[in-house]
């Protein structure tokens, strides 16, 4: 089964201590690259998230948000009296004998007054095992997504696949015709180049001699490497894990005897043949840039 390696997942917890929300986002890239942000105190737990993600994710860049937020609490906030009688000492010795002194509600803004307080037991590894398990969430959705896609990918790379099996087999139909003209010409060309000369060549070494030349035109052994490549490229599709890497190796396999067959094979139809073939194979690996 093909895995898109583009998707989007996400999550969300929402209870009375906290409201967690996960997104995640994922694009093509040869290797697996994760890029997270994390709401504070919670930085410390990247190493956790990217382990979890690795379990299911084997390439592609990832982007993972991780949003924490906890309601304000009264004991969350504390009163910096030191800080507070400073700021109101300086403002009443630079105000002087006036009678209008600077309000509370005006010193409480300034920096240092109001300080928030963070306990200093609270560990973000503690809170891992209820993250962990909304991470897991968009994960399993972010995989139905990629899933879905690749279900498609599936099915247009197998239509191509069609294609160029359709496009070999004309070559195979050919191919006897352009080695029996080949040789047909080479005879006459070496027999007119003969009498021509005032030579005679006995018709064995002649015939053994156009063998061997026509021998070097010879497609069959191309032709048998490219069936058992495509075959090959459909049982990777059927795979039950994607396997982007493994179809990528195939079809340059499947370039490589086609080019092969293209320059050996000097006939109109199966050049036409192979210029089909490699659009084929190049809109094939435009697709499995995508799969994981």
């Amino acid at each position: 089964m093909l895995l898109s390696m583009t998707g989007f997942g996400e999550a969300r917890l929402q209870e009375e201590r906290w409201t967690v929300s996960v997104e995640i986002r994922t694009v093509n890239n040869r290797h697996l690259k994760l890029s997270a942000k994390i709401s504070d105190p919670y930085g410390a737990l990247e190493p956790d998230l990217e382990r979890l993600v690795r379990e299911t994710i084997r390439r592609g860049t990832v982007q993972v948000v991780l949003r924490i937020d906890r309601p304000r609490r009264v004991e969350d906030y504390r009163l910096n009296v030191v800080a507070l009688t400073s700021y109101r000492d300086q403002l009443d010795a630079l105000q002087g004998n006036s009678s209008v002194s600077t309000p509370l509600s005006a010193l409480l803004v300034l920096p240092g007054v109001v300080e928030e307080r963070k306990p200093s037991t609270d560990d973000p590894h503690q809170d891992w095992p209820a993250l962990s398990g909304v991470i897991s969430q968009a994960l399993v959705k972010l995989q139905l997504a990629r899933a879905e896609e690749g279900k498609a990918m599936a099915n247009e790379l197998l239509v191509l696949g069609k294609a160029v099996a359709t496009h070999l087999d004309q070559i195979v139909t050919r191919g006897p015709e352009v080695v029996a003209a080949y040789q047909k010409r080479l005879i006459e060309r070496v027999q007119s180049l003969v009498e021509g000369q005032g030579v005679t060549i006995e018709p064995k070494d002649l015939i053994r001699e156009v063998a061997i030349l026509s021998e070097r035109a010879d497609i069959a052994e191309e032709i048998v490497r490219l069936r058992a490549h495509l075959a090959q490229y459909i049982d990777v599709i059927h795979e039950p894990e994607s396997a982007g890497r493994k179809l990528e190796f195939v079809v340059q396999e499947m370039g490589r005897e086609t080019n092969t067959i293209g320059s050996k094979a000097n006939d109109v139809e199966i050049s036409r043949c192979v210029v089909e073939i490699k659009g084929l194979l190049e809109k094939i690996r435009e697709l499995i840039q995508n799969v994981e």
